[in-house]
């Protein structure tokens, strides 16, 4: 008899354990992990409305205005390269 409340204690001591082992992880994880993921989806959500406000400038031009919009992540060709020929017919 003394067998067994001796085995069941120790069980209870390590499910307790195992319990304040889970809470601390948890408090853990959610005091210093969970802030750096928040901070980059912030991050990340706030350059997909700019490109989205960005797009939606470009949409709102009037006709026939002109602008020049440089892509720098882009590789460009080489620029000593002289380009193709077109041969033009001239309309009468």
């Amino acid at each position: 008899m003394t067998l067994f409340v001796l085995l069941t204690i120790v069980s209870f001591l390590r499910t307790l354990f195992i319990l304040v082992v889970v809470w601390y992880g948890f408090r853990l994880v959610s005091r210093y992990v969970l802030p750096h993921l928040m901070n980059k989806t912030m991050k990340n959500m706030q350059s997909r409305m700019e490109e989205q406000f960005r797009q939606q400038q470009r949409s709102q031009r009037s006709e026939g205005e002109v602008t020049l919009e440089n892509n720098r992540n882009k590789n460009h060709p080489a620029k000593n390269s002289e380009g193709e020929y077109v041969d033009f017919e001239e309309v009468e």
